[in-house]
């Protein structure tokens, strides 16, 4: 109970809420190395469920799991000028193979004789080593397209951290394919974004804005970046899914070619896409309140959770009985259950422990239930609680989880919608840009002044929106002619 009296409010400080929030939730910690995090097992419980929903996704349209070297050639990223300089400034570099005693005895150094020939560079993201890898998988258009995914880590030299939302080492995953043409490429891209938005929306629960981003902002050597943008609820911006056309750069940086169906030699056509466990980050701040976690329930590691309160041990044995039948019931419908009758907790801490934790649902069961065959039922979205006959507990806990499940999206989306404004003026939009949200406002096109609003109020162009006004009109900052209005935001 003492642990959530000290939960700061997010609207005292909203940054050293999240911070604590993570670590009281059990869901990470920092670690003996700098920049580096320890993802506990609650956390990694809730990112879990994330994956497993995202890979039947993926494998649902036709793509396959497969791993690549976390070391590249250091030359292998020179091949393509753009993404190596996009990168240059965050690689890790191995340059020795072998440890061994200081002769002094003062413990291990680097052997200087252990130089390696070339350089090894631990994974940014894994392009240039799987185009090289495609490179002996493709000599003909019957080989293609090649669509392929990973799960791994990656390593982003990083210092200025933020548990889950920036670290040197995070998990992701990486699709890389291969297409015989630049529509197929271009098709893929964009329907994997729509699997990005439709994970966001339906099992996040958290609104998403799809669009392109601009030239400054799309990622290092692609043609075209898609991506989805979530508001947090303190205004901010967060990239929270992407997906690159990439054209076909790194085929051409690899030599990857292929015979066509009329016997000519072609490029292959490429794409990448990728979240990581960043996600965890906007599932906590999308939601989440001032008693801790608020959990969707499709990716709640616990959906329901139950409380025995009793006098003695014969009492706690007839709960414990119903308390059975019910998880079991309830299992049966594919939900997730956790009795909890350990008794060196007092239910109050375990009250405040289970909403910490952002437990969708929470039975508690007591004496006077067992005589009138009840259960109380607590919903952590609103905290409501309400007495239920245990007849018929089993739909009701699966509807009321669904009943959550759409008040958590649809609590997220208001409040997303309540933020996304127009300016027509520069000092419009800068009133506007300290208020936080989601602006949108007409820009010239030019990296320039794009450069110039970052600087002057730290605002981005988080990207060129599907469905949202396409009027032309003039350039805030310039007066020059603006083809539609762009969504600008503060970001993590």
């Amino acid at each position: 109970m003492a642990e959530l009296k000290n939960l700061t409010k997010r609207s005292e400080n909203y940054s050293q809420w999240y911070n604590e929030l993570v670590v009281k939730a059990d869901l990470a910690e920092q670690s003996a190395v700098r920049g580096c995090m320890v993802i506990k097992p609650y956390g990694y419980a809730i990112w879990e469920k994330m994956q497993r929903q995202l890979d039947d996704m993926f494998k649902a349209t036709g793509h396959v799991n497969a791993y690549f070297p976390l070391l590249i050639p250091k030359s292998f990223l020179s091949r393509e000028a753009e993404h190596v300089e996009g990168f240059a400034k965050e690689c890790a570099v191995v340059t020795h193979y072998r440890l061994k005693n200081a002769e002094d005895g003062s413990g291990v150094v680097v052997d200087p004789a252990a130089k390696l020939e070339e350089e090894l560079i631990i994974r940014p993201t894994s392009e240039t080593i799987i185009w090289s890898t495609y490179k002996n998988w493709i000599q003909s258009y019957r080989d293609l397209p090649i669509l392929c995914n990973q799960w791994a880590n990656v390593l982003r030299w990083e210092m200025r951290t933020r548990l889950f939302l920036r670290t040197a080492e995070f998990l992701w995953q990486e699709g890389h394919t291969a297409h015989a043409t630049r529509e197929e490429a271009e098709q893929e891209a964009v329907r994997m974004l729509n699997v990005y938005a439709d994970f966001a929306e339906n099992y996040m629960a958290m609104p998403v804005i799809k669009g392109v981003k601009s030239e400054t902002e799309r990622f290092a050597g692609a043609i075209d970046t898609y991506t989805i943008e979530a508001l947090m609820q303190d205004g901010k911006a967060l990239q929270s899914g992407t997906s690159h056309f990439l054209g076909q750069n790194f085929a051409k940086a690899f030599d990857v070619q292929f015979l066509d169906k009329d016997n000519k030699l072609s490029y292959v056509w490429a794409t990448s896409w990728g979240v990581s466990t960043r996600l965890m980050g906007a599932l906590i701040m999308s939601h989440s309140d001032d008693n801790g976690l608020v959990l969707p329930p499709h990716l709640a590691p616990i959906q329901v959770v139950i409380i025995p309160i009793y006098k003695n041990q014969e009492q706690l044995a007839a709960i414990s009985e119903k308390a059975d039948s019910i998880t079991a019931e309830l299992r049966k419908r594919g939900i997730s259950v956790k009795y909890d009758n350990a008794d060196n907790k007092r239910p109050g801490f375990k009250f405040a422990d289970y909403e910490l934790k952002g437990v969708p649902v929470r039975l508690v069961i007591g004496g006077r239930d067992m005589e009138n065959n009840t259960v109380e039922v607590m919903r952590r979205d609103t905290l409501e609680k309400e007495t239920v006959s245990c007849d018929g507990i089993t739909d009701y806990v699966a509807e009321l989880l669904e009943t959550i499940q759409k008040n958590i999206f649809e609590k997220a989306r208001k409040f997303r919608d309540a933020n996304i404004r127009c300016a027509d003026s520069y000092d419009q939009f800068k009133e506007m840009i300290e208020e936080g949200g989601f602006i949108l406002a007409h820009w010239d096109g030019t990296p320039e002044t794009e450069a110039r609003i970052k600087e002057e109020t730290k605002a981005t162009i988080r990207c060129i929106p599907d469905g949202f006004d396409t009027t032309p009109g003039v350039c805030m900052v310039t007066g020059k002619p603006s083809a539609r209005r762009v969504l600008f935001a503060r970001s993590y």
